[in-house]
């Protein structure tokens, strides 16, 4: 086995405990998922995932306008809204 070596960098607060929670649900450790990643990366010489510097659509102007109107139909009485029976999962 080749040497070990220790690797720091620094994560938000909230990011390294919702990768422990996961990494936890998978029986890893974050060093664990971290070693996986490093080694896809080496072997096939890119990120293992779509990285993209796209907006997340959800803030795109359209749907803020879309928005915008339905909180305006709201707020004047004239949205239509509907019970619906929660799907358990």
């Amino acid at each position: 086995m080749a040497q070990a070596v220790s690797v720091n960098f620094k994560l938000d607060y909230d990011v390294k405990k919702s990768m422990e929670l996961a990494c936890a649900d998978m029986g890893l450790s974050m060093s664990a998922a971290f070693t996986i990643f490093a080694k896809k990366v080496g072997r096939e010489r890119r990120i293992p995932f779509e990285v993209s510097a796209a907006p997340d659509p959800f803030y795109a102007d359209s749907n803020i306008r879309y928005l915008e109107r339905k909180m305006e139909d709201y707020k004047a009485g004239k949205m239509k809204l509907a019970e619906h029976e929660l799907i358990e999962g």
